[in-house]
């Protein structure tokens, strides 16, 4: 019999821990608590990567609930959280997962946290409201006591079926998606959010800027500094990868530090909005999203785990993917070029091209593009210099290679022959990027 993987080697520890979760925080009866359903959400038991977060269901017994004054007695004198109203039985309870890798654990619960609540406050003129609100958490401090958020369960099912949907209902779902992003770039930060990063509460219980969760550095005081701090961290985990050795081998690490030391300044010095910051939700995909079937209409905006506070175009590095909405940097790939100068130009080809078998869907990257300037949202054809920027952040990602330095990714690939190919492509990717840039 094989024996359980790593995400469910502490399954029944999680069950337990949530137990006395919801004892202790909650209050319940050992009645209630009894007839109390948890269960996994999108959870698979041989998964064979590292979950972020455990995410529960928790349903009360709604037969029992005037048997007794639940919550009266709950104390959520946490900074972000909000009274539970009453009659109130179902609930979102996420779990860190504190062996997931490249996240920083001291304050990514408080991040997600504060984020939910600025995200609530951003997008509080769409109605009903599609943040969760924060009903407890409190930070880990270790596997047996991981760090949680207790959020309120929203209405709605997932938009799996995106891909299946008509183009008039994507368009309907890429509109609603276009009001939500232009809700929070919009949104003016509080004063005492200063830097480029992550957020934290402080001991007054105040939003302040802190170490980027994805990065594990920060805060920062410029767009600039930020992109030299998020270079340094990688190129520091090449040093000690098993699989990169720094990408010292060729000459290619020495490429690389001439960059850094002669280009990266310039590269982002090029982008004219350079001092905008706004919030982040760093994974605006479909899979974070819930929506009424019957109406079409957006339900829910989900997972703030990746959430920051950057430049308005860094969500167009790292989400909508779902849809072709993402921005990549240079690539000498015709149709990707090609694709590239239609989202920094604005102006797609006409006709559009054919699929062909390519994986580029041009006519629903397009409609992205007219929703977006239907509303006059923010977007890579307004930000001159963006397509620096957007070498840069390719860049970034060519360092860290994720099937190199992702230990699920190479227990699954443990042949030698398999890894040097991956490196020396890497390494040739990592080459053609640095010549595009003059290094």
């Amino acid at each position: 019999m094989a024996s359980p993987n790593h995400n469910h080697t502490n399954f029944q520890l999680r069950l337990d821990f949530i137990h006395n979760l919801l004892s202790g925080y909650l209050d319940l009866p050992p009645k209630v608590l009894k007839d109390t359903k948890i269960t996994p959400v999108q959870y698979e038991a041989d998964f064979p990567f590292k979950y972020n977060n455990f995410v529960y269901q928790v349903l009360l017994p709604d037969s029992e609930i005037d048997d007794f004054e639940i919550f009266d007695e709950t104390q959520m004198t946490k900074p972000g959280c909000v009274a539970i109203p009453k009659r109130t039985i179902e609930f979102i309870l996420r779990l860190s997962n504190p062996d997931a890798e490249g996240l920083h654990h001291a304050t990514r619960v408080q991040n997600e946290v504060g984020i939910l609540n600025l995200a609530s406050e951003a997008l509080g003129h769409i109605k009903p409201t599609v943040v969760p609100r924060v009903f407890g958490w409190d930070v880990n401090t270790g596997s047996e006591n991981p760090g949680w958020i207790l959020q309120e369960r929203m209405p709605g099912e997932p938009l799996a079926n995106f891909h299946g949907m008509s183009f008039a209902q994507k368009r309907g779902i890429l509109g609603q998606i276009a009001e939500l992003l232009k809700g929070l770039q919009e949104f003016r930060l509080p004063e005492s959010i200063r830097g480029w990063g992550g957020v934290t509460y402080d001991d007054r219980g105040v939003l302040v800027s802190a170490p980027m969760t994805v990065v594990g550095a920060g805060p920062w005081s410029s767009l600039q500094e930020a992109f030299e701090g998020r270079v340094k961290e990688a190129l520091n985990k090449t040093d000690n990868s098993s699989q990169l050795h720094g990408w010292r081998s060729n000459g290619t690490r020495e490429r690389i530090d001439r960059f850094v030391k002669h280009g990266l300044a310039a590269l982002t010095a090029h982008l004219e909005s350079k001092n905008d910051r706004s919030i982040i939700h760093g994974d605006f995909t479909t899979d974070n999203l819930l929506y009424d079937p019957k109406t079409g209409r957006i339900t829910a905006l989900l997972d703030y785990d990746f959430a920051c506070i950057q430049h308005p175009a860094h969500e167009f590095f790292c989400s909508f993917t779902t849809w072709d909405g993402q921005l990549g940097g240079w690539s000498p790939d015709p149709e990707a070029a090609s694709f590239q100068h239609a989202k920094l130009t604005g102006r797609f080809p006409s006709p559009l091209p054919a699929r062909d078998g390519s994986d580029i869907n041009w006519e629903i990257a397009e409609a992205w593009e007219i929703e977006l300037q239907k509303l006059g949202v923010k977007r890579p054809s307004l930000f001159q210099g963006i397509d620096k920027v957007a070498d840069t952040e390719a860049l970034l990602g060519l360092l860290l290679p994720w099937r190199l330095t992702n230990e699920d990714a190479l227990r699954r690939n443990p042949d030698e022959e398999k890894r040097k190919a991956l490196r020396q492509d890497g390494e040739r990717q990592l080459e053609d990027i640095l010549e595009h840039v003059g290094f």
